[in-house]
């Protein structure tokens, strides 16, 4: 609680040295200890409700939708017929709320290993937990990582939507983690995890992708804008089992008419396609992290 001061909370972490996002709070809602993390949501003067975790600010009801949407459309819309899908952690519920949106998804099964993190969100982040309650979805409190190794070869997605790279989630970013994810695909299946920031955590996005790279014969990183986010900006690895994938190429092109049905704010296939065009800094460290 060091970071609520006069009002104000400051996200203040050793990942992002010398950088710091601070919110006027209006409102603590809930504070408590979890199992495996702090958890802390509040209400704020102009981001709405705010889900804190570990000192983290994991999303806000004002710029939630663009990770969401990024994180689950970015891999569906690569594949050509995403039916069974896999989210790891995303117990807010924000990912599963957009997954099925999908026309072509058939089911969902959620693994988030913290069980208070779904109350919570249930309780006072309706606009996401929502997605939680779907008819598609299949909700298991239990580690993704034991999970999945009594699951091989079920899933056309896995879309891992971590907290970052401290406590509970540090075992997401490790190349055993990716090996996992690749047991547990069907042919031709897709990964998709959230990867950190190039511009605070340049060589932990080349680590990462290497990760991938060296698991999956297709991999890219893909960005999105998210202005509560350390540096505004997060960013997704991808990677297929399809050879032929091309992630800057969307398979699956929705038309204006059918966004506006789905609710997105964000995702369309332009941003689609500019999400993989990186500035030269991060180009030149993605493509150096090839030859490692």
């Amino acid at each position: 609680m060091e970071a609520l001061g006069q009002g104000w909370f400051s996200e203040i972490n050793d990942l992002w040295p010398g950088i710091s996002l601070s919110l006027q709070v209006t409102k603590i809602l809930h504070q408590e200890k979890s199992a495996y993390q702090d958890i802390l949501v509040l209400e704020t003067k102009s981001h709405g409700r705010v889900l804190v975790l570990d000192g983290i600010i994991q999303c806000t009801e004002k710029d939630e939708f663009s990770y969401q949407e990024m994180i689950a459309f970015l891999p569906l819309c690569s594949h050509p017929d995403p039916k069974n899908v896999l989210i790891v952690g995303g117990g807010d519920g924000g990912v599963a709320r957009e997954v099925v949106k999908h026309p072509g998804v058939q089911t969902i099964t959620q693994v988030e290993i913290d069980a208070s993190v779904l109350a919570v969100s249930k309780r006072y982040l309706s606009f996401m937990s929502v997605g939680l309650e779907h008819p598609k979805v299949t909700l298991k409190v239990d580690d993704g990582f034991e999970f999945m190794k009594q699951h091989t070869g079920q899933f056309d997605i896995i879309i891992t939507d971590s907290s970052d790279p401290v406590g509970p989630a540090e075992c997401l970013f490790h190349e055993s983690y990716f090996s996992l994810m690749k047991t547990a695909l069907k042919p031709g299946g897709i990964v998709c995890s959230q990867a950190g920031t190039v511009w605070a955590n340049l060589d932990h996005v080349a680590q990462t992708l290497r990760h991938c790279r060296s698991t999956f014969p297709v991999a890219s990183y893909g960005v999105a804008t998210v202005p509560t986010y350390p540096t505004g900006q997060i960013g997704f690895v991808l990677g297929s089992l399809n050879k032929e994938t091309n992630f800057k190429e969307p398979v699956k092109v929705f038309q204006e008419s059918e966004l506006d049905l789905m609710n997105m704010k964000y995702y369309n296939d332009q941003v689609h396609r500019a999400s993989f065009v990186l500035p030269r800094f991060a180009e030149k460290a993605m493509n150096a992290s090839r030859n490692h």
